[in-house]
């Protein structure tokens, strides 16, 4: 797989209240890789939320934009002015899609490794996915892999249980963010497609996002360090 991440970490600040937020991010920093700012946060505090958040670390911006490729593009520019590490769209968006975030993103002045395309949601199992007329994850994970990727973007973002058939088809070098990570013993949430940290990384994963088995905890840093030690020191298991 890719280049080991330093801290592979992505903490996700599903969190409805700001000052909760910056709390958290505060007890966090320097213990994680990210943070994750979704559109709960983002829904209501917009950009400050980015803003208060990045003070403490790299934000992972988890808007998962779908829209005309030019509506996009035109969203993608402003975002990345704010600063932010990463910013996700959805590949069933199309080719057309992917291609406009990428380069909307960089005439905003953000990385170039920042946009990352969502596959099939973590939530959605297959038979979630029959019921809107959908294939099952198997069949079309791997076919928006390979279509976000050729249309430009760096990363993707997949279910644990799908990243060993995702990294056999985009290669070593893609970034590869993995949501529905939860350590053994915890619950699975909303995600149907969930597994432990070290699974995920040896499965292909370069970042991991873990929302409240961290953000719930009685102690989130000590949380946090916990999964870290637990991992593969590789990320190669």
């Amino acid at each position: 797989m890719s280049e080991a991440v330093a801290n592979p970490l992505i903490v996700a600040l599903d969190v409805p209240e700001l000052d909760e937020a910056v709390e958290l991010a505060s007890a966090l920093a320097g213990e994680v890789g990210h943070f994750k700012v979704g559109l709960e946060l983002f829904g209501g505090h917009g950009p400050a939320a980015v803003e208060r958040i990045a003070e403490f670390g790299p934000v992972f911006l988890d808007l998962k934009l779908h829209d005309i490729p030019t509506t996009v593009e035109r969203a993608a520019r402003r975002l990345a002015r704010l600063g932010i590490a990463m910013l996700t769209v959805h590949a069933t968006g199309g080719r057309a899609m992917v291609a406009s975030a990428v380069e909307g993103f960089a005439a905003g002045g953000g990385a170039a490794d920042a946009i990352l395309a969502v596959t099939v949601l973590t939530s959605m199992s297959d038979e979630d996915l029959a019921l809107v007329n959908m294939p099952p994850a198997e069949t079309q994970v791997e076919s928006l892999a390979f279509l976000a990727v050729d249309a430009g973007a760096p990363g993707l973002v997949c279910a644990p249980r799908d990243l060993g058939r995702v990294r056999q088809v985009v290669g070593r070098d893609v970034i590869l963010v993995t949501p529905g990570v939860r350590p053994a013993g915890e619950g699975d949430d909303d995600h149907a497609r969930a597994a432990t940290p070290s699974e995920a990384l040896s499965a292909g994963a370069t970042h991991l996002v873990v929302g409240r088995p961290i953000t719930r905890a009685d102690d989130p840093a000590a949380a946090a360090r916990s999964i870290l030690r637990g991992l593969p020191e590789d990320g190669e298991g």
